[in-house]
């Protein structure tokens, strides 16, 4: 039998990427002598180090984040031999590329005009009707060709090195407090967020509470919630894997629908996280997998009283919306399950 080549792409955000770690693990059950490749873009290329069911990892784009020449990334492909290709993101760049490298058995999203011309078989969303989460999207590749699934659960792994790391991270960020919450305020306005102001009257319920060091995750710090006596910034100026390392010593972490958020029940690391009802934003279609979650919404008359229909504007901030004090009482109820004392 012919070995079995695998290329998986997934070209986007760093969530998505995520989404996407069941594919390897997936096929493995299934071949475990497989050969399996994911190409993805630079920046999010460490949410899949030390993952035993990838054997090699390629980049979409150059180091400075710009798109490697066409023709560059054919050869590069078209060298490795793979027999199957699954293209996560719809991108006719990226179809085209597949297409030129040579590989037999391409599957890709929808059903564009650049796939009927490629002859490249596609799965179909069906505008998400019934509502599955994206991570079930994603398998559907596999099942496509045959593959049985079992598990969509996304992985990141952690090498003994970075848990040595991470456990001795994780006695510094302690200090005097026996857990650590760590909270990400910002987004790529792929889905609504809490209001800026929110975050901070959230940050300052939690710090006079003086139960817990609350640890920020964003990379780039807004002003507003900046120098917040007694709270740590973990991930200022980070790169994605010192990042992730950081994560993982956390005991909760509470952001809206984002990357960090993926990372974190990832890692199997509870999960508070804002959600709209909206069903490209719905939490059925986005939300955490594998780890214990809380998500809260607004009230049910919210998006059709108050919201602007517009993931990139909505904040919660209007009559029915999200407020800090709110948050802060279904975070205490959500600490109690988890059973922290």
């Amino acid at each position: 039998m012919k070995e079995l080549r695998f290329l998986i792409a997934r070209i986007d955000r760093i969530g998505d990427v995520v989404l996407s770690t069941p594919l390897p693990r997936e096929i493995k059950k299934n071949f475990p002598n497989s050969f399996i490749t994911v190409l993805v873009k630079n920046y999010t290329r460490d949410i899949y180090l030390n993952n035993p069911n990838v054997d090699q990892i390629l980049t979409y784009d150059n180091q400075d984040g710009s798109e490697k020449p066409f023709w560059m990334l054919v050869k590069e492909i078209k060298n490795l031999n793979f027999t199957h290709a699954f293209m996560l993101l719809p991108q006719e760049r990226l179809n085209y590329i597949i297409f030129f490298s040579g590989i037999p058995n391409r599957i890709g999203v929808g059903h564009k005009l650049y796939q009927f011309l490629t002859l490249t078989k596609y799965v179909n969303r069906k505008k998400y009707n019934p509502l599955r989460h994206e991570a079930d999207y994603c398998l559907d590749m596999l099942r496509k060709i045959g593959i049985d699934v079992s598990d969509n659960k996304p992985e990141i792994f952690l090498s003994n090195e970075e848990k040595n790391t991470a456990e001795v991270l994780r006695k510094k960020f302690l200090n005097k407090y026996s857990r650590i919450i760590g909270i990400n305020v910002s987004s790529g306005n792929s889905a609504p967020n809490l209001e800026i102001g929110e975050y901070k009257k959230l940050i300052l319920l939690l710090v006079k509470e003086n139960k817990y060091q609350i640890a920020i995750l964003d990379k780039d710090v807004p002003g507003i919630i900046d120098n917040i006596e007694s709270v740590i910034y973990l991930n200022r100026d980070n790169e994605l894997r010192s990042s992730i390392i950081n994560i993982s010593t956390l005991d909760l972490v509470i952001s809206n629908s984002t990357g960090p958020m993926h990372i974190a029940a990832s890692l199997k690391i509870p999960t508070l996280s804002f959600f709209c009802p909206l069903t490209a934003c719905s939490p059925k279609l986005w939300g955490p997998l594998g780890n214990k979650s809380e998500i809260i919404l607004p009230s049910e008359t919210y998006c059709a009283t108050q919201c602007p229909k517009d993931p990139k504007k909505c904040d919660y901030s209007k009559e029915g919306g999200l407020r800090a004090e709110y948050i802060f009482d279904r975070l205490n109820n959500f600490i109690k399950s988890l059973n922290w004392e």
